[in-house]
């Protein structure tokens, strides 16, 4: 864990109530599947934000307003300075035995498999890309996968956009050969993914006070004992999870 000052560089709204935003500054030791934790004037807590991208020293985040903390950071000025607690979680583990993974993300789980996507891609493997949103307003990063040259399936519950259904029909009518999966999102939906049966790693969404492991806030059960969410998560392992 690094404490850095960042600066914004840009932000702008890429689907209803989602932002994304570009800040400046040391991005040293951040890996995909981590996130960072934001300092908000006026705001007791850090926000959890995962990352989504990092390249040289701009680190690209994505959240949806939600609250009174994202609410003020979507408000937020060309240059204005925020203090970032960065290299937090337990990210992803792509020295993994997979050809054909299948990166699965619910909403705004989306994110953090950008920056996975790009890391398998420099390995030599070209992942599948399965997304899930509510709605057609809801949908983002479509196209930026695809300029990774990479194919995707989304799927809207409203059937507005894409697939109608779940990030799971987009798995098993369109990347039914896919042996792994990586996915992010709300626990509903990383259990439906669950139970498909594939391994895995399951990054979770979880309320988080300190965000570092020390006041045992996002503690969980698994298989292996108490995990904390935000220390030794937010991936966990297929074959340790309880639900």
């Amino acid at each position: 864990m690094k404490r850095e000052i960042f600066t914004l560089l840009s932000s702008k709204c890429i689907a209803e109530n989602v932002f994304e935003i570009k800040l400046e500054g040391n991005c040293e030791g951040i890996s995909s599947g981590q996130f960072v934790n934001i300092e908000l004037d006026g705001m007791y807590l850090r926000r959890p934000i995962s990352v989504c991208d990092v390249n040289d020293n701009i680190l690209t985040l994505i959240y949806k307003v939600v609250g009174k903390g994202t609410k003020a950071l979507s408000e937020a000025k060309i240059g204005d300075k925020f203090d970032l607690l960065t290299g937090l979680g337990n990210g992803y583990d792509i020295n993994v035995d997979t050809k054909k993974p299948v990166l699965a993300g619910g909403g705004v789980g989306t994110p953090p498999l950008y920056m996975l996507a790009k890391k398998l891609i420099e390995k030599g493997i070209k992942p599948y890309i399965a997304l899930g949103f509510a709605d057609k307003k809801s949908v983002f990063y479509k196209e930026e996968f695809e300029k990774l040259g990479l194919k995707v399936s989304v799927a809207t519950v409203d059937g507005s956009f894409g697939t109608k259904g779940f990030v799971t029909d987009c798995i098993k009518n369109d990347f039914s050969d896919a042996d792994y999966v990586f996915t992010c999102g709300p626990e509903p939906m990383l259990k439906a993914v669950y139970d498909l049966g594939l391994k895995g790693q399951f990054s979770f969404e979880e309320r988080m006070g300190c965000g570092f492991g020390a006041c045992m806030g996002c503690s969980c059960k698994t298989k292996y004992g108490n995990k904390r969410i935000c220390k030794d998560g937010p991936v966990l392992l297929a074959e340790e999870i309880i639900w």
